[in-house]
């Protein structure tokens, strides 16, 4: 994820910091790299913990010095410079890519971009995408060209925060309180971010983007600050100090990848090298020479518009990557938007102060959130016109028409709105979350007095068979009991979590879950479980072999307690960006159709299972009912299929009542 550095202008708050304005080319370019082609600095990320440092070494001199000098801080004074410097360079790209967007974005993305859009201009972009993160639903929500403003949002709430700090040690200066003071202040707050950091990082995907999680990289450069404000390293350690500071900086963006934990410890490395060079007060060669201190004088701009650039053209080719040549006109293009930026948008406004005083700086804030929200909501006009499709029974057929050629008329949910067409379950809170480990009261739907009583385990891929349950439930007299968590199969194999390491509240959660059906002791057990589930053990060839044999024991022990355990094969995959591609693909669907063999590349464990528990268990298949002529259609009778690569929409689902009743009829006898 991109990060944002300072505005050039701000290292001459007081004097010109060459290794400042070094530093940020460095990150900047690890950032630029590592979104143009991750494989080339796989580790390019910590550009972001670079600028941090480099923020809070800059923000804490400009502070200190005045609440030193002046016994006080104006924090009207301090917010009219930070608008100044930020404000108008980050307004002109919100708009020119909010603009952008309308023309080159599928309408599926337009949503989410709008929404972006308004939390980037309010900078609270971080907690937005923070929300989102663990959002199992988001899973597959494509980047928006304007999530970077994330970081931009991190430092905007530091600056909310900081100056409190140094308005509280003035006043405690006055009745005598030392330097000392502040530093344990400082100290205080960079330990208990750290500690949260680290606490948090891995097993809370929100963590990344967190101000609590990050505040302690812009502690370190703050503590820095007080402490070469009042001297300076020996002249013979300052050489090899900034070699080792830069030597530390580009170790991690060479050796991590998107698997190491971060923040947490890795960040130190990159935190501690960009302090080193700060320290250090001395340029490394690379980084005096003139190309680089132009990259450093352009840094800021250069963040804003290349991320936009790289999300903007891969949506109009369509392509998952950029590739050498179009890396190279992206890059191109950013420098040169980046340098037009600088000249004409960012000097004009530092050089003729065109914001002064709180009330100045306020109002450019409002007007600046304004403006966003009204590009924005020209995005969600476009987006109203094409999701309002009513359901017709007599054109919306779903399973009816496979394998007949398309109709023409607008498919139903709307591409817009497939991905919110969900089951009941979701908005009752009844898909337990990734963390949880205990059942507790489970989700019932049906009459308590009713005849049967249906019990329905494993992940999403199961709760996506709810809907059709349901309807077969007011048929037959069924009560549903649902045990269904996100990623979570049915298996007492320990299978790997959403981070990639043993999903251990999964493990525990089954557990729990045999408990409760041997307690409840329900007539029929219906399973299902996605097929990418994977076992912390073995390689890929042990996969389905490991979980089936998780899956034998637990269905043997609930199957001496319960009636019947029946699993319903786990449904085609489809192309990740299924529903863009409708969307693009609104007068042919069809093009978005994938070879049978992909849709099943991955064999299902379950059948294994159901296999080896010898007429103990029954496996229903309904995969000819989204498959024929040996391919995989997202569109069957007018009907979205797919409301992201792997789940069915809950209106396809209801379609399929009537054939789901009729197949578990058929395993059952």
């Amino acid at each position: 994820m991109p990060s944002a550095p300072v505005p050039a202008s701000a290292a001459a708050e007081r004097r010109f910091r060459p290794e400042v304005q070094g530093l940020r080319a460095v990150a900047v370019l690890l950032v630029l790299v590592y979104h143009l082609d991750p494989s080339l600095l796989p580790g390019g990320y910590v550009g972001v913990d670079v600028f941090f440092v480099i923020s809070g070494f800059l923000i804490t001199s400009l502070l200190y010095r005045e609440a030193s000098g002046r016994g006080g801080v104006s924090v009207a004074r301090f917010y009219a410079r930070r608008v100044r410097r930020l404000l108008p360079a980050a307004t002109v790209v919100l708009v020119a890519t909010g603009v952008a967007s309308y023309f080159l974005l599928p309408v599926t993305r337009l949503t989410d971009t709008m929404w972006q859009l308004v939390a980037s201009a309010a900078y609270v972009e971080n907690l937005y995408l923070a929300r989102q993160s663990v959002d199992y639903l988001a899973a597959e929500v494509a980047p928006s060209p304007v999530q970077h403003f994330w970081s931009l949002s991190v430092e905007e709430q530091f600056y909310l925060v900081w100056p409190l700090l140094f308005i509280l040690w003035a006043a405690l200066r006055r009745r005598g309180a030392g330097t000392g003071t502040l530093i344990a202040l400082l100290g205080s707050l960079l330990a208990a971010s750290l500690l949260w950091s680290v606490v948090t990082t891995g097993g809370e995907p929100s963590a990344y983007f967190l101000p609590t999680t990050r505040a302690w990289e812009l502690a370190v450069g703050g503590l820095l600050a007080v402490g070469l404000a009042h001297g300076h390293l020996p002249e013979r350690v300052r050489l090899p100090l900034g070699w080792a500071g830069l030597a530390a900086i580009v170790a991690s963006a060479v050796l991590y990848d998107g698997s190491t934990p971060f923040p947490g410890w890795a960040a130190l490395l990159p935190v501690l090298g960009a302090a080193a060079v700060i320290a250090a007060e001395h340029v490394p060669a690379p980084l005096s020479t003139a190309p680089a201190r132009w990259v450093g004088d352009v840094s800021y701009s250069l963040y804003l518009w290349h991320w936009p650039l790289i999300v903007l053209a891969l949506a109009v080719t369509g392509r998952d990557e950029l590739g050498w040549t179009l890396a190279v006109a992206v890059g191109a293009a950013s420098l040169l938007l980046a340098w037009a930026t600088k000249v004409w948008v960012e000097d004009p406004v530092r050089d003729h102060r065109l914001v002064r005083g709180g009330r100045g700086a306020l109002a450019a804030a409002v007007s600046g959130v304004l403006v966003v929200a009204a590009v924005g909501a020209t995005l969600y006009v476009r987006v109203d016109r094409v999701q309002s499709v009513e359901f017709d029974p007599d054109v919306h057929v779903g399973p009816l028409a496979l394998g007949r050629a398309a109709t023409g008329e607008p498919v139903f949910p709307s591409p817009v709105e497939a991905e919110d067409d969900v089951p009941l379950l979701y908005d009752d809170e009844c898909q337990a979350p990734h963390e949880a480990t205990d059942p507790g009261d489970p989700c019932v739907y049906g009459p308590p007095d009713a005849g049967r009583t249906v019990a329905v385990v494993g992940d999403s891929h199961s709760a996506q068979w709810v809907p059709a349950l349901m309807g077969l439930g007011e048929e037959r007299d069924w009560r549903l009991v649902l045990f269904t968590k996100s990623s979570c199969a049915f298996t007492d194999t320990m299978t790997r979590g959403p981070e990639g390491g043993a999903y251990e509240a999964c493990h525990e959660w089954n557990r729990a879950v045999v408990d409760e059906l041997v307690d409840l002791e329900p007539d029929l057990v219906i399973t299902s479980s996605s097929t990418s589930a994977k076992p912390v053990e073995g390689d890929e060839d042990d996969r389905v072999p490991l979980v089936a044999e998780g899956m034998t024991r637990l269905w043997d022990e609930v199957g001496e307690a319960s009636g019947p355990i029946v699993a319903v094969r786990d449904t085609p995959r489809q192309r990740r960006d299924v529903v863009e591609c409708v969307a693009r693909n609104a007068d042919d669907p069809r093009a978005c159709a994938i070879p049978r063999a992909e849709a099943f590349e991955r064999d299902d464990p379950q059948e294994e299972a159901v296999a080896s528990l010898a007429g103990e268990a029954a496996l229903v298949d309904m995969s000819d009912l989204f498959c024929a002529n040996g391919e995989c259609p997202a569109v069957i009778g007018n009907v979205m299929v797919y409301r992201d690569s792997g789940h069915i929409t809950n209106t396809y689902v209801e379609l399929l009542t009537d054939h789901l009743g009729e197949r578990l009829d058929e395993a059952l006898a």
